[in-house]
């Protein structure tokens, strides 16, 4: 049994934070007592940044991070019998509660402080007040002491900080595995104090904070508002250096790659190799950020100029305003990939305080100045007393600026003022202008290929990567034809790809990550300005080494190649002898897992001897040897390479027929390409082309085919990345912003180490046979290519569970009205083959079960059913109506979905009772809001995570744009955030607005399964929400890009477990109701989804097709054949037949069912079942890799 299976789903990966935080500082360097009363101060009026646990007293974390106060802790010293010489440092250490296990951390500390000449001077016990301490953070309260070191030889300033940096990071390496030990603090600057108390207690605790004595020219402070269920002290800021109140959406890639740089990276000062990782690999975004800062000075750089390296501005606009500038950024961002999020930050080290903030500016820093020459920074104004005559300054941040005070001079800088700092220090632009080399060709490629494949050819390969008929024509030809993704309807209805009978792309166990809540997404519409997939190859440079041979690197202006850019890149003299091509075909006897290995360490040698292109290709397939996936392969090379010190070395060019849609290429750039060539697309689209299939667009004589399916490609790319509120591709690559369905550990391990999959799947074995299956058939002539269905049912494709069948089976129940009728369609259901994980959950029957008379009765379980969130404008009035209608009369709640609601209906049986808040806000106003019984806020949808709702403008008519505020015929999509909500205590702002504004109404919050959802909804509890909504994958949608649809989300089954895990860890469960939807179809589905900890249920696709719904999957057309997903006044008239009272025969067909089940498990309400893991028990499933699975996690009794 793996440590999942013990544990359950939660994970400490998982947990989020966003922040209050200030910065006061006296701009002469002069202490005061009254600085640090007024920093504390300012701390506690910004505890509604905070959030409280459980228990009312254990904060998630505050602290404050002062100027070293060198007359308070000489007498602490003093009175501790401790001497100090002319120059000391002091700092503040968490040890273990163990005697023996602390002597053993305080020896080892004092050793590797030894060694870099530096003698402890003696130990101090830090005296605490635990009264003010709740009982969660009494549990994990370390023992505290403070430390008091001096120089044992002569060294200046720099050197004896960099020392004591030095012999802190070796004994952390040391003792590792002493969770207990974390040294707060050790500087000759600067001493930090943090707890996880409630910011009006810190003071209280520690005792050294009220000392008169206590005092300090400048002060960080910092509250933390943080999805953490397990108390960690050592996660309170201020850090050693920083404060941050935001989220680094792009820390995955920025941990990957300090350890890849790692190799790289050279300083005089420091020798970073015995520092491995650079960064911690676990723990907050925050505490790596603070690691990397570190290192960075460590090195040699000012705090000026390692900040601005770290956490640019956008610099797209930049090269045409100030070149000089842009070229001090363009040159170190080909060392360093912005650490990119809603970031504000403050810090100090000691010469320079300052505070920057995001290229977005998407977290609040305002900053005022006063006469007496104290310069306030704070995320809100109102923290610090001051006349407003007193007031000689004041402002906030915009995106990407910053702020500092330099202590040595006393002055206030200001942007202009550190860039121009920055742009001297060396002749960046010459520099590039030298070095850089853009690939340039003709615009417009004169052929998608220069050698075309013949017919033969041409299906030989699309059967060897599963290019199928419905995806040429209804994917690649919509790509190439629009220049815009797919658009799809109804969500997804097929079976997860480890659970498929059919050959499956390995794509399809990759479900793409997103942000909710805790970091927002982008909106690559409306913030294409900050956002850039620009590519560079060549070796990369060390950063702390200014030379102009960093510079020497050729730029893409996207990652997608076209076969000219290909050999125009690979006949440049910097990389003509030095590329080798990988071929990616094995021979069977030697095994997939043995050939990767090969194939790693074949890549090694060539990088060692000099090779700077790595290509690995698919182009040459040969009969009886099998194809190694370019995913696989990519992600066992990069790696590897990592691992090796030669990552940096080279470039991975990945030359693939497997890659056409834009989410294979985010997972191939997500696992370490540099550039991938889809050659396949071209050849099928020139193949399209010839047929006069695809409506090419021209130039003169030239198709320009092959340029509109990139432009497609990189729109689908920026919305990808974006969908995790990260800007460029460079902080994308390699950072595998994934979760894995399906997959074992042997394979996750080898090729995709660190990324999150939890449950299991297939094996070497299966993915072999996958290999022999495709290259049986590729080489067959007598095969032709698949027709395909996984977008639509087709006879002899993909399993859908919403297939012709079901469907009339369910609406020839509502329609007699006859339960035996329901039950034949709940048989088709209930029994189909496995196609989500609750099939694979049977149910554990109780020894005598009850009589049917003996459980709750039908009409206390329909309240608990609602119909999921449809908008008004996806589907039409009557449908809307109808849906409102039959919840109203059984007692249950109807949902308006996102696009407002006839102000007509409201108070009558016509008027919806959840109201949905929804990005966008379209349709919400305060007679809206007033007019619910619950106010659903829509941070994700189940369908399209991470973007926003889109209504396309034939749909739009007079009415829909009137509720919308809006203009007929004009196309709405709302934005992917929530543009007041950035961060988890604005969310908190919104519900507590909500509340104000209808206080009788419940808030809810609707978020989307994914690995680390528990964690937000712990979050989102603390933010006072009474309802949570967990959604699934397979959510329906009247209008989403396929690519949406078919890749982003997981099994609402994993996201409900998750949830309830986590919330009964941190003693929420019983503070909030728990939704689920996406898919539920059954009364079984209730059972199973009530088990998992759900109190209420979400029905969408079920209630339409109630209605009439036919399932073809064309609700974006507006054209629906039964007048319900389409404004169309003359299809609304003819063919709209549905009646309240067939959804209301649905409802009842699932409480009735519902009842059966209840009764045979032995329990009379569905309030005694709800999180009764016990009565699930894991099937074996069909075939190996359902053998694979492990869904133990799942009903782990907490996380």
């Amino acid at each position: 049994m793996n440590a999942t299976s013990l544990h359950g789903l939660y994970d400490a990966r998982f947990e989020h934070d966003s922040c209050g935080f200030g910065l006061i500082v006296n701009l002469d360097n002069l202490a005061s007592r009254a600085l640090v009363d007024a920093a504390l101060l300012a701390l506690e009026r910004m505890a509604h940044r905070g959030a409280v646990g459980a228990d009312g007293k254990t904060g998630d974390g505050c602290g404050i991070l002062l100027q070293r106060p060198e007359a308070f802790l000489r007498r602490v010293a003093e009175q501790a019998g401790i001497r100090l010489g002319t120059v000391f440092a002091a700092g503040n250490v968490f040890l273990p509660h163990d005697p023996s296990a602390a002597a053993d951390a305080r020896r080892l500390l004092s050793e590797e402080l030894a060694r870099v000449e530096v003698h402890t001077a003696g130990w101090r016990l830090l005296p605490v007040n635990r009264d003010v301490c709740g009982e969660r953070a009494l549990q994990s309260i370390p023992h505290m002491e403070q430390l008091f070191v001096v120089p044992a030889a002569a060294m200046d300033q720099a050197s004896f900080q960099r020392a004591l940096f030095l012999a802190r990071r070796r004994a952390e390496q040391r003792l590792h595995e002493l969770a207990d030990f974390y040294v707060v603090s050790l500087s000759a600057h600067a001493i930090g104090y943090k707890a996880m108390v409630l910011p009006a207690a810190l003071r209280t605790f520690y005792p050294d904070l009220a000392d008169p004595q206590c005092s300090a020219a400048f002060a960080t402070f910092h509250q933390r508002f943080s999805t953490n269920t397990s108390p960690q002290w050592r996660l309170a800021q201020p850090f050693r250096l920083l404060a941050h109140n935001g989220e680094i959406n792009t820390i995955e890639g920025n941990r990957h790659w300090a350890e890849a740089r790692a190799a790289k990276w050279r300083s005089p000062a420091i020798d970073l190799r015995e520092l491995k990782p650079l960064v911690s690999l676990t723990g907050s975004d925050s505490m790596s950020l603070d690691n990397m800062l570190e290192v960075l000075l460590a090195g040699g750089l000012d705090l000026l100029h390692a900040m601005r390296i770290l956490i640019p501005p956008a610099t797209s606009q930049l090269a045409a305003r100030d070149p000089e500038l842009a070229a001090f950024y363009d040159y170190y961002a080909l060392s360093v990939d912005p650490w990119d999020g809603p970031a504000g930050i403050v810090l100090c080290d000691g010469r320079y305080a300052a505070c920057t903030a995001d290229r977005n500016g998407l977290r609040p820093a305002r900053w005022l100045l006063s006469r007496d020459r104290h310069l306030v920074i704070a995320s809100e104004t109102g923290v610090y007393d001051i006349d407003p005559a007193d007031i000689v300054a004041k402002g906030k941040l915009g995106p990407g600026e910053m702020i500092a005070v330099d202590l040595y001079s006393g002055a206030l800088l200001d942007s202009p003022a550190i860039d121009d700092i920055n742009r001297q220090r060396a002749p960046f632009q010459r520099w590039l202008k030298r070095g850089m080399q853009y690939l340039i060709s003709d615009l417009i490629d004169p052929a998608l290929a220069a050698e075309p494949f013949d017919p033969a050819t041409l299906r030989r390969f699309q059967k060897l990567f599963q290019l199928t008929r419905e995806e040429r024509e209804d994917v690649l030809r919509v790509l190439a034809e629009t220049e815009q993704e797919a658009i799809g309807s109804m969500g997804d209805d097929t079976p997860l790809a480890v659970l498929s009978q059919q050959t499956r792309s390995l794509y399809d166990y990759f479900r793409q990550a997103f942000a909710q809540v805790t970091n927002p997404p982008i909106d690559p519409l409306r913030e294409q300005c900050v956002m850039s997939l620009a590519t560079q190859i060549g070796r990369e440079g060390n950063v702390f080494e200014l030379s102009p041979d960093n510079a020497r690197q050729v730029m893409l202006n996207s990652p997608i190649l076209s076969q000219r850019k290909l050999r125009q890149l690979l006949a440049m003299p910097a990389f003509a002898q030095a590329h080798q091509r990988f071929d990616l075909y094995f021979d069977p006897a030697t095994g997939m897992a043995a050939a990767l290995v090969a194939l790693t360490q074949a890549v090694e040698a060539a990088v060692r001897a000099g090779t700077v292109i790595v290509l690995l290709s698919d182009f040459h397939p040969q009969h009886g040897r099998l194809p190694l996936h370019a995913l696989l392969a990519t992600g066992a090379v990069h790696q590897h390479l990592i691992r090796a010190g030669l990552r940096c070395e080279c470039n991975l060019i990945v030359e693939t027929g497997t890659a056409r849609d834009a989410h294979h290429f985010a997972c191939l750039i997500g696992y370490g390409a540099t550039a991938v060539y889809p050659y396949l697309a071209y050849q099928t689209l020139l193949e399209l082309n010839r047929q006069q299939v695809v409506k090419a667009k021209r130039s003169g004589e030239r198709t320009e085919l092959g340029r509109s399916y990139r432009r497609a490609i990189k729109k689908g790319l920026l919305k990808i990345i974006s969908k995790m509120g990260i800007a460029t591709i460079g902080s994308y690559r390699g950072a595998r912003l994934f979760e894995i369905i399906g997959l074992q550990a042997e394979v996750v391990d080898q090729c995709f180490a660190h990324t999150t999959s939890r449950i299991g799947g297939a094996g070497w074995a299966e993915l072999t046979q996958d290999a022999e299956a495709l290259h049986a058939a590729a080489f067959d002539e007598a095969i032709g290519i698949q027709a395909g269905g996984l977008l639509k049912f087709r006879h002899g494709g993909e399993y859908h569970m919403f297939n012709p069948d079901v469907v009339q089976a369910l609406q020839r129940a509502v329609l007699t009205g006859d339960y035996a009728d329901y039950q034949i369609y709940a048989r088709q259901v209930n029994q189909r083959p496995p196609s989500t994980l609750r099939d694979l959950l049977a149910l554990v029957p109780a020894a005598t079960p009850l009589a049917l008379t003996e459980v709750e009765s039908i009409d206390a379980l329909l309240p608990r059913f609602d119909s999921a969130g449809m908008s008004l404008g996806a589907i039409s009035p009557e449908a809307h109506e109808a849906l409102a209608i039959a919840m109203n009369r059984l007692g249950g709640r109807s949902n308006s979905g996102e696009g407002g609601e006839d102000p007509a209906r409201y108070g009558t049986e016509k008027s919806s009772r959840i109201k949905q808040v929804a990005s966008g806000r379209f349709g919400v106003t305060a007679d809206y809001l007033i007019n619910a019984e619950v106010l659903q806020i829509k941070v994700s949808q189940g369908a399209k995570p991470g973007e926003g709702g889109q209504l396309p403008g034939h749909k739009v008519n007079e009415l829909i744009a009137q509720l919308r505020y809006a203009r007929p015929g004009i196309g709405l999509i709302s934005p992917p955030p929530h543009h007041d909500i950035y961060s988890i205590e604005d969310l908190a702002e919104l519900i507590f607005d909500l509340k104000e504004v209808n206080p009788q109404a419940l808030v809810s919050v609707k978020l989307v399964a994914h690995a680390g959802v528990g964690t937000v909804a712990a979050g989102v509890v603390k933010a006072y929400a009474d309802l949570i909504t967990i959604s699934g994958y397979d959510g329906g949608t009247g209008a989403s890009p396929i690519s949406s649809i078919k890749y982003a989300g997981t099994p609402w089954e994993m996201g409900l477990a998750e949830t309830q895990q986590t919330l009964r860890r941190n003693d929420l469960r019983g503070k909030v109701r728990l939704q689920v939807d996406g898919g539920l179809k059954t009364g079984l589905d209730v059972i199973k989804a009530a088990i998992l900890g759900a109190d209420s249920f979400g029905f969408g696709t079920g209630p339409m097709i109630a209605l009439g719904c036919k399932y073809l999957r064309i609700c974006h057309l507006n054209n629906c054949a039964t007048g319900i997903a389409t404004q169309d006044e003359r299809l609304r008239e003819h063919h709209f037949t549905g009646l309240p009272e067939r959804v209301m025969n649905y409802f009842r067909f699932v409480a009735m069912e519902t009842r059966e089940w209840l009764a045979l498990l032995g329990v009379r309400s569905l309030d005694e079942l709800i999180g009764r893991s016990d009565l699930l028990a894991p099937l074996a499933g069909l075939g190996a890799r359902q053998h694979g699975l492990d869904l133990r996690p799942l009903l782990a009794i907490d996380g």
